[in-house]
């Protein structure tokens, strides 16, 4: 089945929809997105997600071309459109066309652009993901990784690195201690409390990061925000990793080394049963 997509507030079949070539997204990188997952049919932390966006258009300078209740219309007309039970809506905004190439910005008043689609994943929600393994490369990524702009190159790069290496993703290191993943979150358990490392322009601040910790907060589990190195990593009971497509997933080897039992541990399972059933009751 063709999928429909949304483009400047249009709803369209997948191959009619078009964006100028001389969109900034596109030529500059200039753009920012949010992907909200989908359990039930239900959006989830769709709230979380409109802020951070918010944020992360006004760190750029960028308009908000929609409301929040705007938004929300869209993203839930997709996900009837596309008849999506589990899987996820992906939002991207750009600083827009038409402008011929520039470094200088154009006028504030130039039309952005807005796309989203849908993602299926069955599965997504599932009790036992499938468990991870890492590798650890230096983070070459610009400073301001708090902002979810489209400039994803490097992490693509480092989840090819993984690949190569017969492993499923990357966490990445810079000055001796990991930052995050390549597309999510990344935190060790030791003596059955959390580590992760602390918020700043080093790391994306994750939604799904933002509802675990609480969640494990409110279980009387005990949470550490601060650097750790990857051979404390590799020394830990459990390692694990969340994002709004993988929910909460356990890591199992580091650059080769098992962690822990080498299955995944019961932090993990149990932070990932209270998130799924958590988050079943709130979403939208």
């Amino acid at each position: 089945m063709t999928r429909t997509v949304y483009v400047n507030g249009q709803y369209l079949p997948e191959d009619e929809a078009k964006v100028s070539i001389f969109d900034r997204g596109f030529l500059m990188a200039d753009g920012v997105y949010e992907v909200t997952s989908v359990i039930g049919g239900k959006l989830v932390d769709f709230d979380g997600h409109a802020t951070r966006l918010e944020r992360s258009l006004s760190e750029l300078d960028m308009g908000q071309p929609l409301t929040k209740d705007e938004l929300l219309e869209v993203h839930r007309e997709l996900v009837r459109l596309n008849e999506i039970d589990e899987g996820g809506v992906y939002l991207q905004i750009t600083r827009g066309a038409p402008a011929d190439r520039d470094f200088v910005f154009p006028p504030a008043d130039t039309p952005q652009t807005v796309v989203l689609f849908t993602q299926s994943k069955p599965g997504l929600s599932a009790a036992t993901p499938k468990p991870i393994s890492v590798i650890s490369i230096e983070d070459q990524r610009w400073g301001r990784r708090d902002i979810k702009t489209v400039q994803l190159l490097y992490p693509s790069l480092g989840k090819m690195m993984a690949k190569a290496a017969g492993a499923d993703d990357a966490w990445m290191v810079e000055d001796g201690f990991v930052t995050e993943g390549t597309s999510n979150n990344a935190y060790i358990v030791k003596g059955r409390k959390i580590i992760t490392r602390h918020l700043g322009n080093e790391i994306l601040h994750g939604i799904t990061r933002a509802a675990v910790l609480r969640f494990a907060r409110e279980a009387q589990m005990e949470v550490e925000e601060r650097n750790f190195t990857i051979d404390e990593a590799k020394e830990a009971d459990e390692a694990f990793i969340t994002s709004a497509t993988m929910f909460v997933t356990p890591v199992v080897a580091i650059d080769g080394e098992q962690i822990g039992n080498g299955e995944g541990g019961g932090i993990a399972a149990r932070l990932r049963e209270i998130y799924i059933e958590e988050s079943r009751k709130a979403a939208v």
